[in-house]
């Protein structure tokens, strides 16, 4: 009885924190939208199978109320892939001005091959980079 009064106790407690805690300042996501990838940095060019490497993208903001959302990781073959950067804009006060972010790929290729990988830049225009997997 006792460990089940403690329990409860505990619930409770946990309860009044969580609350308690709450943040009226938060931030509402308006919107989610498609942004260019102005460049694109790969560390190696050529890995061996089975290994992580991190593929950065930069990407411009037009305000502090932008920022990364995620990616559309789409594998058009067996050994392309095109990517698409999204973002997000916010709600509520932020400070003008333009931004560069910086965001990342784990790419950990399962075979060997010539990888070919398109960054969406704007319109019909795309970033082409090539990885060599050993």
């Amino acid at each position: 009885m006792k460990k089940l009064l403690n329990i409860g106790f505990s619930v409770l407690f946990l309860g009044m924190v969580s609350v308690s805690c709450e943040d009226d300042d938060y931030e509402t996501i308006q919107s989610i939208g498609k942004i260019r990838i102005d460049s694109v940095k790969i560390m190696q060019d050529t890995m061996d199978v089975h290994t992580i490497q991190s593929i950065k993208t930069y990407s411009t903001y037009s305000s502090q109320c932008e920022g990364f959302y995620g990616y559309d990781y789409i594998h058009d073959s067996e050994l392309e892939r095109s990517v698409t950067a999204y973002k997000y804009t916010i709600e509520g006060p932020c400070a003008q001005g333009s931004h560069v972010g910086t965001s990342q790929i784990n790419f950990s290729p399962r075979q060997t091959g010539k990888y070919t990988f398109r960054f969406w830049n704007g319109d019909s225009s795309w970033i082409t980079k090539t990885i060599v997997v050993e």
